[in-house]
């Protein structure tokens, strides 16, 4: 704060607390359910601030992971999400850097019929007949196919494209590389950060999908994470009880326990993976952002 005046150094005082009770608000709610979940079940019932845990236990966490559907929720949801980010981002790529370049014909055509489907679309009732007539009713195609590319990803991948040198694509042309060439060995590697960013946003969306579920599975089996954690929440006893667990005094572990021990269960993975993207996720937006 050297050379500051003294009403430049009042207001950051007050942006800086400002911003401290910001980053709180924010951050007790999940401090607050990971504190409920570590507690033991009696203490916890009497519900409150929980700044640390009220008495230790790790009984709704054994609980939680003795839950077949848990674990099968794990399972799809991991093969969706990455079945997801890897098809995902890969014809996302490939289809906004058709759409960047001015000598594709149609280029405009594409791009309006592709704007359409943010602003139109056919509804649950056409969308459910279609996957039923593809006979993916109860399959991952179900789960993957539907989401699998967002307009407004492919738009940002434009963006990014359009602010890459044509100078580059046109030497490598004049050494003998045809356009599968530059793209896969020049292009893909200079866009990572927005392949990143791109990628997470598909991660979470397919992360987070619970609707699919809702329209296309009827097999428990193949429920996604949310609709388990979904079932779990709105009627814990019977979805714990359905895996030969009692909840109760037995079991040391109470409803209200297992509901935040397994929002942390479902929400850790996410949390873990960000940290590691954050550097090309706030790059990529940026640049996706602003260039074209």
């Amino acid at each position: 704060m050297i050379g500051m005046s003294k009403g430049e150094r009042l207001f950051q005082f007050f942006n800086v607390g400002f911003m401290i009770v910001l980053i709180i608000l924010m951050i007790y709610p999940f401090w607050y359910i990971f504190m409920s979940s570590l507690s033991d079940y009696k203490l916890a019932a009497g519900g409150g601030f929980f700044l640390l845990p009220a008495g230790f236990s790790l009984d709704a966490y054994k609980a939680v992971l003795q839950n077949v559907s848990i674990l099968s929720g794990f399972k799809v949801t991991i093969i969706t999400t990455l079945a997801g980010v890897i098809l995902g981002t890969f014809f996302t790529a490939t289809t906004a850097y058709a759409i960047s370049k001015k000598r594709l014909r149609g280029r405009m055509l594409f791009s309006f019929l592709i704007l359409f489907t943010m602003l139109f679309n056919g509804g649950m009732v056409p969308a459910y007949m279609l996957i039923k007539q593809m006979g993916m009713i109860d399959t991952y195609g179900a789960l993957i196919l539907p989401n699998l590319i967002n307009a407004w990803n492919i738009f940002v991948m434009v963006s990014f494209f359009r602010g890459m040198s044509e100078e580059m694509e046109e030497a490598a042309k004049i050494d003998g590389a045809n356009d599968l060439t530059v793209f896969f060995r020049i292009i893909l590697p200079l866009s990572k950060a927005v392949l990143a960013t791109i990628g997470l946003f598909i991660a979470v969306m397919y992360w987070n999908d619970y609707f699919s579920t809702v329209l296309y599975i009827y097999d428990k089996n193949m429920w996604q994470l949310q609709m388990v954690l979904r079932d779990l929440i709105t009627n814990t006893s019977m979805a714990m009880k359905n895996t030969g667990l009692q909840i109760g005094f037995q079991a040391n572990v109470s409803e209200f326990t297992v509901r935040m021990a397994t929002i942390i269960v479902a929400t850790t993975p996410i949390l873990v993976v960000y940290p590691f993207l954050q550097k090309h996720f706030v790059k990529g937006v940026m640049i996706g952002s602003l260039k074209g």
